[in-house]
């Protein structure tokens, strides 16, 4: 499906739908799996390396950093243990965890809407996850990663894994987000955010595995915001039109980008940076939330949302007589017990709804692994 060239939008009330990966669609963190399962104690090194990215983006704020820079710096380490863009791809597609009825979600919202996947993950993940959900991957943005474009000799590999297992006994931890100055960190912590600007900006720089430090290019805060004004560019969609579902600090720009231009945006089980700059909250262990969503904005715009918010009742969904009966009927059998929580963010119920999305994704983790058990 290309758009290409269409400049006067599309009629009949056509609208767009854009979703990240990650969180609104599967709950995989993909690098942080990549790294757990290649690299010694890999899980710890990713925790370090994304802790000190976090530190630097929101706390320090440090100019030019990008937020998201960890799945640059990871790479030099996956690189030193041999692993390949065929590696990443079979091992990503072996390990998807989808949210429950998102295949469903993402046929029905192609019925109507123009959709667009943009995501901070590498492309061989993305790609898994596109053929787990049949959606097409010409419409989809996301971190370019080519790692058998570059060879390391022995010796290089050897520093390397040398590195990674000092930064795994460094131990940075993940800061909270109510920390927002480096004065509240202790000085234990700012000795080793030291240690690692000694690591990734002096002693990495003259191996030949720290390109794929600078010339890797993630699909962060920034870059999402921009893309979204590219897949505008294609549809002939406006902003208005658009429904945007994210659910962490790297949505932020693309949160505010949106709801400038008066569309739909939703943090979908998101954290408080995502929470921050979206307009409606919705905690669900089930897509099909999305789904009723998508389809009252489709016939009633943004008013619609809010008049579905201010009467979020299985009463209230029957009355308002929007969602097709189909499924009103499959979203009543998915939640009989229990509606899912939907309402308009405010800054004094951030911090419950972000704890309350974090308990969402739990849960759907935990009935996940029972599945396989």
């Amino acid at each position: 499906m290309d758009f290409e060239g269409l400049e006067e939008g599309l009629n009949d009330g056509w609208k767009q739908f854009i979703s990240t990966v990650e969180g609104s669609i599967s709950l995989n963190d993909n690098a942080c799996e990549l790294c757990s399962n290649f690299i010694k104690d890999g899980n710890k090194l990713f925790k370090t390396i994304s802790a000190y990215d976090h530190i630097l983006s929101n706390v320090a704020k440090r100019p030019n950093h990008k937020i998201e820079n960890t799945l640059c710096l990871i790479l030099p380490f996956l690189k030193a243990y041999n692993v390949t863009d065929m590696a990443t791809l079979e091992f990503s597609r072996r390990n998807i965890m989808t949210i429950p009825g998102v295949r469903k979600t993402m046929r029905f919202v192609q019925e109507f809407m123009t959709p667009f996947i943009i995501a901070t993950s590498y492309e061989h993940y993305v790609s898994a996850v596109c053929d787990a959900i049949s959606f097409p991957i010409e419409n989809v943005y996301c971190t370019a990663l080519e790692l058998d474009s570059l060879d390391i000799g022995m010796h290089e590999a050897e520093i390397l894994k040398n590195t990674a297992r000092e930064i795994v006994n460094l131990n940075l931890s993940y800061v909270p987000y109510s920390v927002k100055s480096m004065d509240d960190l202790s000085p234990q912590d700012l000795d080793i955010i030291q240690r690692l600007d000694e690591i990734f900006l002096e002693e990495l720089t003259d191996l030949s595995s720290y390109s794929l430090i600078s010339d890797v290019n993630p699909l962060g805060n920034e870059e999402k915001a921009s893309v979204i004004l590219d897949s505008r560019r294609r549809s002939g969609i406006s902003l208005e039109d658009t429904c945007y579902v994210g659910s962490s600090m790297t949505d932020v720009n693309s949160f505010q980008l949106v709801r400038d231009g008066h569309g739909l945006t939703i943090s979908f089980n998101g954290d408080e940076y995502a929470l921050e700059e979206a307009e409606f909250a919705l905690i669900s262990e089930n897509t099909v939330a999305i789904s009723v969503l998508t389809e009252v904005f489709h016939k009633r715009g943004l008013d619609g949302v809010n008049d579905l918010a201010e009467d979020w009742t299985m009463r209230g969904l029957r009355e308002m007589s929007t969602v097709n009966p189909y499924l009103l009927k499959e979203f009543e059998r998915t939640f009989s017990s229990n509606m899912p929580v939907l309402t308009k963010v405010s800054k004094d119920n951030i911090e419950t709804l972000a704890r309350q999305g974090t308990i969402a994704l739990n849960s759907i983790r935990c009935n996940h692994m029972n599945s396989l058990s």
